[in-house]
C-alpha cells in the first residue's frame, strides 16, 4: 500500500489545527486560539470531556443508524452546527462565505457573527446556492438601538431563523495576547453588519472598538421584551452557565439557550461547558431547548454532550482551523471528520438514533477506582 500524503493525512481535528497553525500569522493564530487571562477555561473546555467515559452496549444491529435530527424545522445530517465566530476572513479570504457553503454541503446550520466580514445577505446567499440551510444572527446588546434594529431587520429579511443574543459580554474579557500584540483586524476587512469600514476598525484597538459599540447596561427585563417587540425570529440566549439563568430564560419566554463560556474568551476560571450542562439541563425541565458549545474536538465529545442533555452542539475554533487550512474544502473536511467520528461512536455504543443517547451511555471517573454511572 502506498504511503498516504497531503490531505489523506488529515485524519482528526488536531491534524486540522496543526495544518492551520502553519498558515496563520502568529498574531491571528493567537487571536483565534487564546482565551482570557490565565487560559484555564479555554483549556478545560476540552480536557473536561475526558473524565466522562463511554458505556457501550454490544450485539446491537447498528447497520441503519440514523444521526439526523431536526432544528429550526429542518432535518440536519447530525446534531452539530457552526457557531457565529467573527472575523473569519482573517483565516481565509472567502471567510463566512466559504463556511456557509460548507455547512450547506454537509447539511448543518450556521450562526453569523455581528463581526462577520461579509453581510448576512451574502452569507445566506452563499449557503443557499449549495442547498437548504438555516442561519442564525448573533447579536450583542448595543448602545445604538437603531443600529441594532437594522441588524435584526436585515437578518429577518434575509431569512434567518433566530437571534442568538450573546449575554456573557457586557464588557470584553481580559485577553493578554491582544494587548501584547496590539491586535487589530487585518487591513481591508470591514464589518458590514456593524456598518464599519476597515479604516474605522483599524483606528481603534479591538477592545476599544467593542466598548464603543457594546452596551454594558443590558438586562433580561430590557433586552428580551424589546427583541420580542421588533422581530418574529426565535430568540436564543448564548452564554448561559447556570440553572438560575436557564430559569430566567424560561421566565422571559426565550426559545433556547446555548450553554457557553464564549470559548474561554470572556471570564476565565468559569466551569467548562460540559460540566455546566447537566445543571442547565435539569433546570430546563423540557421547557426550553438546550444546546452547547466550547471544547468539542471529536465525535465522541458530541456524543457525550448529547448524553448529558444537549439537543445539539456548536463548534467555533475547529471551523476556523478548517477555514485556515483550506477554505471551504477545509471546513467541509472538518465537518466530515466530526460526522464520521460521531457516527462510529454511536454505532460502537449500540445507539441507532439520537434518542438512544442517554445518561446511561456514560460513566464518570472516580478517584477510588470504579466507574460511576451517571
Amino acid at each position: 500500500m502506498a504511503p498516504t500524503t497531503g490531505d489523506d493525512m488529515i485524519l482528526s481535528i488536531d491534524d486540522i489545527k496543526k495544518a492551520a497553525s502553519v498558515k496563520l500569522p502568529s498574531i491571528v493564530r493567537e487571536f483565534y486560539n487564546a482565551g482570557s487571562t490565565n487560559q484555564i477555561t479555554v483549556t478545560e473546555n476540552t480536557t473536561a470531556y475526558s473524565k466522562y467515559r463511554l458505556r457501550p452496549r454490544v450485539l446491537v444491529d447498528v447497520s441503519k443508524a440514523d444521526m439526523t435530527t431536526t432544528l429550526f424545522g429542518q432535518r440536519i445530517d447530525f446534531p452539530l452546527c457552526v457557531s457565529p465566530a467573527g472575523i473569519q476572513a482573517m483565516a481565509h479570504p472567502d471567510g463566512e462565505l466559504a463556511t456557509s457553503r460548507a455547512c450547506a454541503k454537509r447539511q448543518v446550520h450556521m450562526g453569523i457573527s455581528s463581526f462577520s466580514n461579509y453581510s448576512v445577505e451574502d452569507v445566506r446567499a452563499a449557503g443557499l446556492e449549495v442547498g437548504p440551510i438555516h442561519h442564525t444572527m448573533q447579536l450583542y446588546s448595543m448602545q445604538d438601538r437603531e443600529a441594532q434594529l437594522r441588524i435584526i431587520k436585515r437578518a429577518e429579511n434575509a431569512g434567518c431563523a433566530a437571534i442568538f443574543l450573546t449575554a456573557d459580554s457586557p464588557v470584553l474579557g481580559v485577553r493578554y495576547n491582544e494587548y501584547r500584540n496590539d491586535f487589530r483586524t487585518s487591513e481591508g476587512l470591514g464589518f458590514p453588519m456593524l456598518e464599519k469600514t476597515s479604516d474605522a476598525i483599524r483606528a481603534q484597538t479591538h477592545d476599544d472598538g467593542f466598548t464603543a459599540v457594546n452596551s454594558d447596561s443590558h438586562s433580561w427585563a430590557k433586552e428580551i421584551p424589546w427583541l420580542r417587540s421588533v422581530t418574529k425570529m426565535q430568540i436564543w440566549i448564548k452564554g448561559v452557565l447556570t440553572a438560575e439563568d436557564v430559569q430566567l430564560a424560561i421566565k422571559y419566554g426565550c426559545d433556547g439557550v446555548i450553554v457557553s463560556n464564549h470559548g474561554g474568551r470572556q471570564l476565565d476560571e468559569t466551569s467548562p461547558t460540559i460540566d455546566a450542562l447537566p445543571e442547565c439541563t435539569r433546570a430546563a425541565k423540557g421547557k426550553i431547548r438546550i444546546h452547547i458549545d466550547g471544547g468539542i474536538r471529536n465525535g465522541t465529545d458530541i456524543f457525550k454532550a448529547l448524553a448529558l442533555g444537549a439537543e445539539c452542539v456548536w463548534i467555533g475554533r475547529p471551523m476556523i482551523w478548517g477555514l485556515a487550512y483550506d477554505g471551504e474544502a477545509g471546513v467541509t473536511k472538518t465537518l466530515d471528520i466530526l460526522y464520521e467520528e460521531f457516527k462510529r461512536c454511536m454505532q460502537l455504543c449500540g445507539c441507532n438514533t439520537i434518542a438512544d443517547i442517554t445518561p446511561a451511555s456514560l460513566g464518570i471517573i472516580r478517584r477510588d477506582g470504579p466507574l460511576a454511572r451517571l
